[in-house]
């Protein structure tokens, strides 16, 4: 491997080296802190080719042999290939003891046995030959006394001999902890001190191992940052980054960097280790003396270890430079061990009065509660959790609460509000807290904040007999608050399953009637959404109800609430209101990862856009919905996507798609709810697409018995007697068809415009054709002003027809192609015969028109005209004066060379002038 910013210390070696080889003994102490590269520069020096010649010995000492006498010096000549030499009986000992009279004072201070001389005896040998001798350790702090008392013997004897003695340390001068070590640096010697690499040698590391193209000295500098230029984590660093490709362009830390954290941090001392665990422990700075309590040392020793730490590149003063390295340290620690740490933790910050989120993460992390103070704590933390939208956390702190709990009243509201956490990402899972909690909550034993939690839980479920049976066993209201809680949960019921009116709800049960209402904490939004639903819909009433919205945050608001209030500024035919006020807060809802409130308010969406004619987005969107959510989470509600599914699959000609959705399993109580309603309509309208009208008029007329017997006010936004128009007509019953439409169109004032074109339609379809003609024109206006593209093309393709009956072609002509234009837009096929948008009057492959004939205002009076609208129809439509109307149906005449309205529809189709420009739809959509 390539050295970098290394080039000094190497060259201090070689001169070394150079100069040993003129039998001239020298020692080179290499120091470094953990992980600065000594080995490497150790094995780079002696593999370099002029030490081909040299005798070389190379041994690494182990913190496990240390208090094995010669253990190194062995390794050393094991190594070497060399045999210890065998000692002559007869040769006096006394050289012997005076060469080591030092070091055996040394073994009877440490209680270490005999060396044995034999294998100091063989290095000396090897120091007397014609080649060098290079004798190499590595990690020379961990060395026997015993090996470093016969090294020192052999630089003694080796001043006049080729001997080159390189030890590599992390130990700074004089902390070896022996009289031997600290002899050793005292010998004369030259020192290579390793300091961290720069900033521009990283920079130069790092383009050696990428092929991208990259600002060397941004990334370089990101990495210098992360090790502090310590070789051993930049190459860890540089491994994991490089793992899925060349292109490095920042750090990421992973195995190997994990791995180089843990070799550094062990190769330091006891007391270091302790500090750098209770530092990933504690999680954030704190002072030496905290740091000393966890650590069981002194605040000096702290310094001292952070010191170290921070040279070797882990920590930037009291913080780790990168998370994964206090993960590293604490995933390393025995799990007893390291939850004592955390709990330890726990203890000093409460004595410091931390915040609780602060000592619930070491709580949750010891799995400890202690009292009196733990529960208080945690439950406090699992609210800032919540509101931080982190789930996961809330419910592992109450679930550690509700593990050693014993009192029965807490565990009840611990469940519950556990159950609201969860239910933000899976209804399903919080309805495991909520069934216990029924008998409680039919028994008034929970608080009303609970007690909601439960009956919420019970309408999703269809448990609506038992939800009405808690309510009026409820105790009246004691707050303004409980009361509105109480209304809001009542008119969900109200409007889910189509009961009662909502003038009653808005008291909330449980009030004294003669009280005054309590303020509304979602802005009035119930009552006003009343208002919408149950009067007569207005500009002014969708605004109030589209304000309400905005600007609240999603906890401050009930989710089935917004629903019903999105949805019925939908009907009101206001669709595009709705969707902007959806998508706000279904953008809210992503950021949150709410999973729950982006699955209904997407299925919300999905409807809008149904209701817009838009059936590429309502088929996409009430798909991603379903997907969202498991079917156990979407109860009845799962009637709301599901419907808007087959509609949309329906409209756009995808019957096997709309087949797979009504494959899905549905429960039971979905067909006593509006979703449920929804659900028998989209699938009746799939039935009569397919041929099978009499099962169409099944699901219908189950419709109208539901309807019948729930909620008046819901009836003018679900036309389910236009369907069953649409049924009987199929089978050949116009008369039935006729009089259910025109039930439809004697309902009160306040129904939606699309529905009263609906039945507008059918009751066309049931009249004589020049009759015909004009309802359906009333019913396209209708549907101009809702903006329901999808009914507004079949609207045309019905008037279209009506024109062709009359023997009016050239005008069906013109109509036709509006319907296919108005099918275009929405994704579904042209519902025209396609001879009817063929022009006869062109021949094949003509190119389009030159300069426009008529102006704007003169396409738009005839445009009209053309449809057969009168001079005084046109006026209103386009607010002009009949005598304007007059002068520009005067030049239109002359222009186009027609002498009356019926000459009008030919002329336009032959010089392809549009009925209906782009900035008169626009007027006139904004008129209406």
């Amino acid at each position: 491997m390539r050295l970098f910013d290394r080039s000094k210390e190497l060259q201090i070696l070689n001169e070394a080296f150079t100069e040993s080889t003129r039998r001239s003994g020298r020692l080179v102490i290499v120091t470094g802190g953990p992980g600065s590269g000594k080995t490497q520069l150790l094995h780079e020096f002696l593999a370099a080719p002029d030490r081909s010649g040299a005798r070389i010995l190379q041994a690494t000492a182990l913190p496990a042999e240390r208090d094995r006498p010669m253990s190194l010096l062995r390794q050393l000549l094991r190594n070497g290939e060399v045999q210890p030499v065998p000692l002559n009986p007869a040769r006096p000992a006394g050289g012997q003891k005076k060469a080591f009279s030092r070091h055996s004072e040394l073994r009877s201070r440490t209680g270490f046995g005999d060396p044995e001389p034999g294998t100091t005896e063989a290095l000396l040998r090897l120091a007397d030959g014609e080649r060098p001798l290079v004798v190499a350790v590595d990690d020379a702090h961990l060395m026997d006394e015993a090996s470093l008392g016969a090294v020192l013997h052999l630089l003694s004897r080796s001043r006049s001999r080729p001997v080159l003695v390189v030890c590599a340390t992390s130990a700074p001068p004089g902390a070896g902890g022996s009289a031997a070590h600290a002899e050793l640096i005292r010998r004369p010697h030259r020192r290579a001190r390793l300091g961290p690499l720069s900033e521009r040698a990283v920079g130069e590391l790092i383009a050696a191992q990428s092929q991208a193209a990259r600002p060397a000295g941004l990334v370089g500098r990101a990495f210098h940052r992360a090790t502090a230029g310590n070789p051993l984590l930049v190459h860890a660093l540089l491994d994991d980054s490089s793992r899925f490709g060349r292109d490095i362009d920042r750090p990421i830390a992973s195995t190997a960097y994990r791995q180089a954290v843990l070799s550094l941090v062990h190769r330091g001392e006891p007391r270091h280790v302790r500090v750098v665990q209770a530092l990933a422990a504690f999680g954030a700075p704190a002072s030496p003396a905290v740091l000393a309590d966890l650590a069981d040392t002194t605040p000096a020793g702290v310094e001292e270890a952070v010191e170290a730490l921070d040279s070797a590149g882990l920590l930037d003063g009291h913080v780790f430079r990168l998370p994964a390295a206090a993960t590293a340290v604490l995933d390393d620690m025995d799990s007893a061990a390291r939850a004592a740490l955390h709990g330890r933790v726990a203890d000093l910050l409460h004595r410091c009065g931390a915040p609780a989120g602060e000592m619930a993460r070491h709580l949750h992390a010891a799995q400890r509660v202690p009292r009196p103070w733990g529960p208080a704590v945690l439950r406090a933390a699992a609210e800032q959790a919540l509101a931080a939208d982190d789930v996961e956390l809330c419910g592992s702190y109450l679930n550690l609460i509700l593990r050693d709990c014993t009192d029965m009243q807490e565990r009840n509201a611990l469940s519950a509000a556990l159950a609201r956490a969860e239910w933000r990402v899976n209804p399903a899972a919080a309805g495991a807290h909520l069934e216990p909690l029924r008998g409680p909550a039919l028994d008034g034993a929970l608080s009303m904040r609970d007690t909601a939690t439960v009956l919420r839980h019970m309408l999703w479920q269809g448990d609506t007999e038992l939800a009405a049976e808690t309510v009026a066993t409820l105790v009246p209201a004691r707050s303004p608050g409980d009361a509105q809680i109480l209304a809001e949960v009542e008119f969900v019921r109200q409007w889910f399953y189509g009961v009662a009116l909502p003038a009653r709800s808005l008291r909330g049960a449980g009030t004294d009637p003669r009280r005054p209402a309590p303020a509304d904490r979602n802005g009035g939004l119930a009552e006003q959404v009343a208002v919408l639903v149950g009067g007569v819909a207005t500009d002014d009433s969708a605004a109030a109800v589209a304000q309400a919205l905005q600007g609240r945050k999603l906890d401050h608001l009930n989710l089935e609430l917004v629903a019903m209030a999105l949805l019925a500024i939908a009907h009101a035919d206001r669709p595009g209101v709705a969707a902007e006020a959806c998508d706000a807060l279904l953008e809210s809802a992503v950021e949150r990862r709410a999973t729950t409130w982006q699955a209904l308010l997407g299925s919300v969406r999905a409807e809008i856009a149904l209701l817009r004619g838009d059936m590429t987005r309502a088929a996409e969107g009430a798909d991603r919905a379903l997907s969202s959510l498991h079917d156990g989470s979407w109860g009845v509600l799962a009637g709301l996507p599901l419907s808007t599914a087959i509609f949309a699959h329906t409209a756009m000609g995808a019957y096997d798609e709309a087949e797979r959705v009504l494959r899905r399993d549905v429960p039971e109580p979905m067909f006593h709810t509006v979703f449920g309603i929804q659900y028998l309509r989209a699938r009746g309208h799939h039935y009569l697409v397919t041929d099978r009208p009499f099962a169409a008029l099944n699901d219908f007329e189950t419709c109208s018995r539901l309807m019948r017997e729930g909620n008046s006010s819901l009836q003018k936004g679900i036309p389910w007697r236009s369907d069953l128009a649409l049924a009987n007509l199929r089978i050949g019953k116009a008369h039935t068809a006729r009089e259910c439409a025109e039930e439809q169109l004697r309902l009160p004032g306040g129904h939606s415009s699309r529905a009263r074109a609906m039945a507008l339609r059918m009751l066309a379809a049931t009249s004589k054709p020049h009759r015909r003609a004009s309802l359906l024109r009333e019913a396209i206006d209708l549907l101009k002003l809702c903006g329901d593209q999808h009914t507004l093309a079949q609207a045309y393709a019905d008037l279209s027809a009506a024109h062709y009956e009359l023997g009016e072609y050239a005008r069906a002509r013109l109509v036709a192609r509006q319907a296919a234009r108005e099918a275009k837009a929405c994704s579904v096929d042209s519902p025209v015969d396609a001879h009817l948008l063929e022009d006869p009057g062109q021949s094949e492959g003509s190119e389009a028109e030159g300069p426009a004939i008529l102006s704007d205002a003169e396409c738009r009076v005839a445009g009209l005209a053309a449809l057969g609208y009168t001079n005084r129809e046109i006026s209103g439509r386009l607010h002009v004066t009949i005598s304007t109307v007059e002068q520009h149906l005067t030049r239109v005449y002359r222009k186009l060379n027609v002498a009356s309205r019926s000459e009008l529809p030919p002329k336009m189709l032959e010089h392809r002038i549009p009925k209906l420009s782009d900035r008169w739809a626009a007027t006139y959509s904004s008129a209406g």
